[in-house]
């Protein structure tokens, strides 16, 4: 049995590029690797696949949202990069050797801007306990004066995490959407500094589920991929953001 990602039908309109005609994402049930915990399926996504297939999870999970909103949550594929080379599997563990192997200079994911709170890649998961997974996965980056940010609700504040980012350093931050935004909403998360965003995409939960198979976490992460400040930056030659799906 297969299970075929398509596009919803709904009337023409203009929405930004939501009605081109998809490539269709086809996703088996072996695709689910519930050991692992892994939607192998992103792994063969390239930056149009990638982007047809958030398109139709905002479709999907924003129904009340009119067809302007929809639009102003796509992203283009121009600004996904392609990481359909890496062929180990994105588990946990290789997390930190797949950031070195999409970063121009590896060294560099050890170093921190010195404005404080303004990391250089934000990683995006689903939950606060996959979150605190992947601190301790990319903890090789991690220096005495710039430590990884712990930006998740779990078992954290959002005032805590405020200070925390007003008084440290940090290169990588982990965390989940909606803190995200609230962080940098309140001015305590500067993103002048950011070099990359990774989308914990791969991952599953036991009930099968990932980041994008929930609407309390796939709008969340939508709305955060396509705040004007950085949706600007993904294709921008200058001060360039990469936005990749591990």
């Amino acid at each position: 049995m297969s299970v075929e990602v398509r596009n919803r039908k709904r009337p023409a309109q203009d929405d930004g590029g939501l009605k081109k005609k998809r490539k269709k994402v086809r996703q088996d049930d072996g695709d689910l690797d519930t050991e692992a915990g892994l939607n192998l399926a992103f792994a063969r996504m390239d930056g149009q696949l990638l982007a047809d297939h958030i398109a139709q999870k905002t479709t999907r999970f924003g129904t009340d949202l009119s067809p302007v909103e929809l639009s102003d949550l796509y992203i283009s594929a121009n600004a996904i990069k392609d990481t359909t080379s890496w062929e180990k599997p994105r588990t946990t563990e290789n997390l930190a050797e797949f950031l070195e192997a999409f970063t121009e200079d590896p060294a560099k994911l050890g170093e921190a801007s010195k404005k404080k709170g303004s990391p250089h890649t934000i990683i995006v998961t689903g939950a606060g306990l996959r979150a605190a997974n992947l601190v301790r996965s990319v903890r090789r980056f991690q220096k005495k004066e710039s430590p990884v940010a712990k930006l998740f609700a779990k078992h954290f504040k959002l005032e805590e995490q405020v200070d925390f980012l007003k008084k440290h350093r940090t290169g990588i931050a982990v965390g989940t959407p909606q803190r995200l935004i609230d962080l940098i909403e309140n001015d305590a998360l500067p993103i002048g500094s950011l070099k990359r965003i990774v989308v914990d995409a791969s991952h599953i939960d036991q009930k099968k589920r990932g980041i994008v198979d929930m609407r309390e976490t796939t709008m969340p992460l939508v709305q955060l991929l396509t705040r004007q400040e950085l949706k600007k930056r993904y294709t921008d030659p200058e001060k360039p953001v990469d936005l990749i799906f591990y």
